[in-house]
């Protein structure tokens, strides 16, 4: 359970990290969070936590049940399909944000794309850092 919470906080920063990036090098375009109350900072972060968790889950039941299926599409590609599945389920996360009525907004499928491997390198990043907080074993 600390494993899946520290995650989930990773995936939390790793999207803010994003969404800094993009606003940064693209003004009104790529991958935003819109927060359930605008100019409220507790609710942004809840936000983003509650993205994050959204992620998490996502990552972890659809995620693996895509790789495990999909292997044999997965080594005929060297693995670039991997980008491709990993923008669809960022696309996945939007979706079920904008269902809810808040949340991450991506402006399309290259974006996802895109997104979604921003947030896999800073996310493997931090899951890094964070290690020795989710209790698994330093070998």
């Amino acid at each position: 359970m600390r494993r899946f919470v520290v995650r989930a906080i990773a995936n939390a920063i790793a999207l803010w990290l994003t969404t800094l990036l993009f606003s940064f090098l693209w003004r009104d375009a790529g991958v935003r969070v819109v927060s359930y109350e605008s100019g409220d900072v507790i609710a942004t972060v809840l936000t983003y936590l509650l993205l994050g968790l959204i992620f998490g889950l996502v990552n972890g039941v659809l995620g693996t049940a895509i790789r495990i299926v999909a292997f044999p599409l997965y080594l005929l590609t060297l693995g670039l399909i991997s980008l491709v599945v990993n923008g669809l389920l960022f696309l996945l996360v939007a979706w079920i944000s904008d269902v809810i009525g808040f949340g991450l907004v991506v402006d399309g499928f290259w974006w996802g794309v895109l997104g979604a491997l921003v947030v896999g390198v800073i996310g493997w990043v931090l899951g890094l850092v964070l290690r020795p907080l989710s209790g698994r074993n330093q070998d």
